[in-house]
This record gives structure tokens, sequence and C-alpha cells, in this order.
């Protein structure tokens, strides 16, 4: 499955108001296990938690890529979170966190969909017009848009 069909509008929020890493680690799991991809909220909370003491998934200009492969997670997805402030992430730039880009894939799949889930996304991450589109977007389907027309 291409990369651009594991992001559904369902799992774009714009606008949100969370205010730390953990209340972000938290809704990300919330989504997950609302829409069925994880059979945990938990599980998925220590999977982010965990893959983040490892080394910070903080991009730059405000962009993070937190990512978990577990075997609670029943299948791949893409959730996106556009946050109203920043948030502290210990970027590799250091700058306050806005846009979450989290990533979560099933044990099984653990290889291949997930290593070119983040290569892709760390790709299109790299582009300043890419990074402006999504900053600037107003709606899901300018997000969407924007990751079809950079991931192929």
């Amino acid at each position: 499955m291409g990369t651009t069909a594991l992001i559904k509008k369902e799992h774009i929020y714009l606008q949100e108001t969370l205010s730390s890493q953990a209340e972000a680690f938290d809704r990300v799991a919330q989504v997950a296990y609302e829409s069925g991809a994880a059979q945990t909220k938990q599980a998925v909370i220590h999977g982010l938690a965990q893959r983040e003491a490892e080394s910070t998934t903080g991009f730059i200009e405000g962009f993070a890529i937190p990512h978990a492969k577990l075997k609670d997670i029943t299948e791949a997805s893409v959730i996106i979170i556009q946050n109203q402030m920043g948030i502290e992430w210990n970027a590799l730039d250091q700058n306050p966190v806005t846009f979450i880009i989290a990533l979560l894939i099933p044990d099984a799949e653990a290889g291949s969909t997930h290593l070119n889930l983040l290569s892709s996304v760390s790709r299109m991450l790299v582009h300043e017009d890419a990074r402006q589109q999504l900053i600037k977007a107003s709606s899901p389907d300018d997000i969407l848009n924007t990751f079809s027309s950079y991931i192929s």
C-alpha cells in the first residue's frame, strides 16, 4: 500500500490545543484506538514514548515524526496533528513542535512499511515548500493534497 493511501482525512486534526509531548502521544493513541487501528490506547502511548526515549523524533521548523511499531497496532496508520502552540520536543533545531506526523505500524509490517513511510515523510519535510504548505493548511484536504504532491 502506498504512503498516501495510509493518510486518511479522518486522521487529520487541525487547530489542536495540546500543551505537552505526553498530551500529543495521548491524543495520537486515542485516535488510533477509536479508529480501530490499535487494540489499546496504552500500548500506543508506551510505544511512542519508548521510541522517543531512544532519540528525539523532533525534526526541524516545528515538525515531529513520532513513530511506533507494535503488535497492538492492527493497521498501519498516519495520524496528523497541527497544534495551535509550540510543544517542547527536544527537536534537532531546538524549536518547539506544532506539526506532528505520527506513524503507527503493526509489528508484522515493521521492515518495509515502516522504513518506506519514515523515509517518504522525512524526504518530503526536507522541502521548505512542503513544510510551508502543511503549516498554512486550513483543511484536511489541503494536507492530503500536499502529501499527494510530494509523495508518489
